[in-house]
């Protein structure tokens, strides 16, 4: 029987998939310096962000045929080193999606109509004076403004399709995509109609210069340069705003808490930390910022999708590998 740690957890409903194909599937957490030593009672494991899968561990585990990452990006594995090793890499690109496209804009609302300012104004003096909360609440549509999407693939296009459904511009850059075609879906009460938007990514200076606010899609690994810093920073519109859900360390939060200082940058919307949780009391205590706790794609719908695209992905390699 092929045994399986699903070592971040799995949806109830992913492991009843398994479990009908024949696998054996193990949710108790093992702690990373124990990892090792466990996974030599396994075929496969999967992760989600916490769970490291380094060049150590897949030379102490030569049983291992499969890593499956429950998410999009793959930072915190050595997926070539295991694929020269012959363990296959698999992960969900696809599922989450929508889920942390819909949270770019829950941040981008946020800060623009400076909703968590009025949010902690409201308890103090909400039944005695609006005057101050007013001011508080001053803010500026989406609407007509143009928005950067710094990475283009999967989720950088469906956070197109929200801003061009807003009607807002969108410039995009990706090294790896010239062009790509947006499809808004208009909905059952809209005939289902679908309207086509062809989308031809610029130079990342073009994106810097002319967005309104920035929104990160990009992998990360510790210890490269980050994709938007001090300089980055310097060169977009004064008052503009950036949103990251893609990677901490991403975004410098240095020169973001520096930026947010002088008035260069205006909002910031921040899912992910160099450090969870962040180490500094900045970040969470400064105006115009808007803050979650990495759950971008953590919707019931997002988590269902990863499950069941992991477990159709585990099984359709299991049994591929069975008849060869």
């Amino acid at each position: 029987m092929i045994r399986i740690l699903a070592n971040d957890g799995m949806e109830a409903a992913a492991i009843q998939m398994l479990e009908e194909a024949g696998f054996e599937v193990d949710t108790k957490k093992v702690d990373q310096d124990k990892l090792a030593e466990a996974l030599k009672n396994y075929d496969a494991i999967t992760v989600r962000s916490a769970t490291k899968v380094r060049k150590d561990l897949i030379d102490a585990c030569p049983n291992l045929k499969l890593i499956g990452r429950g998410g999009v990006g793959m930072d915190n594995i050595d997926v070539e080193y295991a694929r020269v090793k012959g363990i296959r890499v698999v992960n969900t690109p696809a599922a989450s999606s929508v889920s942390v496209a819909e949270m770019v804009f829950a941040h981008l609302f946020s800060v623009v109509r400076n909703l968590a300012e009025s949010n902690r104004l409201m308890p103090e003096k909400g039944k005695s004076d609006f005057s101050s909360i007013k001011k508080a609440s001053e803010g500026v549509e989406l609407k007509g403004k143009a928005l950067g999407v710094i990475g283009f693939g999967r989720i950088g296009q469906e956070t197109a399709k929200i801003a061009f459904g807003l009607g807002m511009d969108v410039y995009a850059y990706d090294p790896y995509v010239a062009e790509a075609e947006i499809y808004l879906h208009l909905g059952a009460t809209a005939g289902n109609q679908r309207i086509k938007i062809p989308v031809k990514t610029v130079s990342k200076e073009e994106v810097l210069k002319k967005a309104d606010f920035i929104s990160l899609h990009v992998p990360f690994t510790d210890g490269e340069a980050p994709v938007i810093g001090a300089k980055e920073m310097a060169m977009m519109k004064k008052g503009s705003g950036i949103i990251n859900c893609a990677r901490g360390g991403a975004v410098s939060e240095e020169a973001l808490m520096d930026a947010l200082a002088s008035g260069q940058i205006a909002y910031a919307g921040l899912d992910v930390f160099a450090k969870e949780p962040p180490v500094d009391d900045r970040i969470l205590k400064t105006k115009g910022v808007s803050l979650s706790a990495h759950v971008g794609g953590s919707t019931k719908e997002a988590q269902s999708n990863i499950g069941a695209e992991l477990a159709e992905k585990i099984i359709d390699f299991f049994k591929s590998s069975k008849s060869k």
